[in-house]
């Protein structure tokens, strides 16, 4: 690991990068807990190499505020990066960051989004938050940068610099990491006496009972706040300074919710000042699986969804359906207006396999149609019948009204990029063509397809990769948020485990 304490030689080490290597970079005050941990861990299972910062920031702290005792621990931060298998520390001095004397260019983020929460009792805070982000963000140009939840307010306000200054990185947020007690790992944590990290146990109970609310139906701000407030008031030790819900995003007040809603909380023990929050979401997650032909994500999505106990939303088989039918209808190919008038009544269901490995049923006008739309006569021809606009325009919308309650797998070639945009989590599936060749060859011999040629399958993925990815509408394509897995070499399970582990 390259340890280092200047721009210059950050650079410098960040030059040696090869084009087309990801750079993860983890922004710290230092004193790293379980929490920077996971961000670290994270950033290294995603990325060739990983920038982890140590710079306690000044602009940040009020006056009144815990600049000075705020804990230090360089060496054995240090030590935690090298055993975690952090490539670069960079810890620089203050000076060197520019705002030694107290004068730099600051960084203002929209004020109803520093007005509020956190905001609302250190002023100048979120400003110092900003600049200081920036200007990291800027030395190191990362492809992606990992934020914890815990700081949600400013998780959202990174989100919207970086989509406002264009600064043309990822940031990926990563859920609370708590002690066996609920307790979120924070580096203050080490300021409570033991009563004191009892009684702040209540700040995570009194959440989880708010959440129960929320599952069995409340919906109202009001009554959701006083089940926190009546919870809290039950620990004296704890001065709650505030309890409030918000949009997720916009940090806006809500009455409701309608969506989703964070609700968080800022209380004192003693001198220590401690949040918490946790992300109210009337939709359940939703896993978003793209990725050119024949890389497994049939397979892949139907296991990830029964380990995670979701739906598994099989829409390449909707195309396939549809491709099935005009086949079945001799209806030309090129006949797009007949194809239209055609998916506009047609009538698909998906249903649950009896055996949790096979494949989801598909009925299309009440016929079952399942293995029939798995022949190479329906996958020859499924590409050019989903660049159809009408095609797309229905199915699309069909599995968006699936998707309204969330707790899906879906797959496909656009899943991420146009049907479910919002995710919570994105992934894009992909193989070498030689690769997805051999398996779709093992997959026909199943079937009993004997004269099968491995060119030939290898010239129909490659110009199948062609059509899907420069169709006008939706073309194939990773997505900036999205996460590449590459499944050359790696088994089912492998995979299926890989994608779990960045669900959680």
């Amino acid at each position: 690991m390259f340890l280092c304490s200047t721009i210059t030689e950050l650079q410098s080490e960040l030059a040696k990068v090869t084009p087309g290597q990801t750079v993860g970079f983890v922004p710290t005050m230092g004193a790293l807990h379980l929490g920077h941990q996971s961000l670290i861990k994270k950033a290294i299972a995603e990325n060739e190499l990983v920038v982890v910062s140590i710079f306690v920031n000044p602009l940040q702290f009020a006056p009144d505020e815990d600049l000075e005792k705020y804990p230090r621990s360089l060496e054995q931060d240090r030590q935690i990066c090298q055993q975690l298998g952090v490539k670069i520390l960079f810890a620089p001095p203050v000076a060197e960051m520019g705002i030694a004397d107290g004068e730099t260019t600051v960084v203002v983020p929209p004020s109803r989004m520093t007005s509020v929460l956190c905001g609302q009792y250190r002023p100048g805070h979120f400003q110092g938050v900003a600049t200081i982000v920036t200007k990291l963000l800027n030395i190191v140009r990362p492809t992606v940068a990992y934020f914890g939840e815990k700081d949600a307010q400013q998780l959202a306000i990174i989100r919207r610099l970086v989509q406002d200054l264009h600064l043309g990185v990822i940031i990926r947020s990563c859920p609370i990491v708590r002690e066996d007690s609920g307790l979120a790992y924070s580096s203050r944590n080490q300021y409570l006496n033991p009563p004191q990290k009892q009684a702040a146990t209540a700040l995570y109970r009194s959440l989880t009972k708010a959440k129960q609310a929320f599952l069995a139906g409340e919906r109202n701000t009001n009554q959701l706040l006083t089940i926190v407030r009546h919870e809290l008031a039950q620990t004296e030790a704890i001065k709650l300074q505030y309890v409030l819900l918000v949009e997720p995003n916009t940090l806006v007040p809500l009455t409701s919710i309608t969506k989703s809603g964070l609700l968080a909380i800022a209380c004192y023990l003693g001198e220590t000042r401690l949040i918490d929050n946790i992300v109210l979401a009337v939709r359940k997650p939703i896993i978003a699986i793209d990725g050119p032909a024949g890389a497994g994500k049939s397979t892949i999505s139907r296991r990830v969804a029964h380990r995670l106990n979701l739906i598994y939303l099989d829409t390449g088989a909707m195309y396939r359906a549809i491709t099935w039918l005009v086949q079945q209808q001799e209806i030309d190919i090129e006949d797009e207006e007949a194809i239209a008038s055609l998916v506009q009544t047609a009538v698909l269901e998906l249903l649950p396999s009896e055996n949790r490995h096979g494949p989801t049923i598909v009925k299309i006008n009440g016929t079952d149609v399942t293995d029939a739309i798995r022949t190479p006569k329906v996958t020859a021809k499924v590409s050019q019948i989903a660049a159809q606009a009408a095609v797309r325009q229905k199915l699309v919308k069909l599995q968006q009204q699936w998707g309204e309650k969330g707790g899906i797998v879906a797959e496909g070639r656009d899943i991420g990029t146009n049907v479910f945009p919002d995710a919570e989590l994105k992934v894009f599936l992909t193989a070498s063509v030689q690769e997805r060749a051999r398996r779709r060859l093992a997959d026909l011999k199943n079937q009993g397809e004997t004269d099968i040629e491995l060119s030939s399958l290898q010239q129909e993925i490659e110009q199948r990769d062609y059509l899907d990815s420069n169709r006008s509408i939706s073309p194939l394509k990773k997505t900036d948020d999205a996460i590449e897995v590459n499944t050359d070499g790696l088994s089912i399970e492998q995979v299926t485990e890989r994608i779990i582990s960045l669900y959680h």
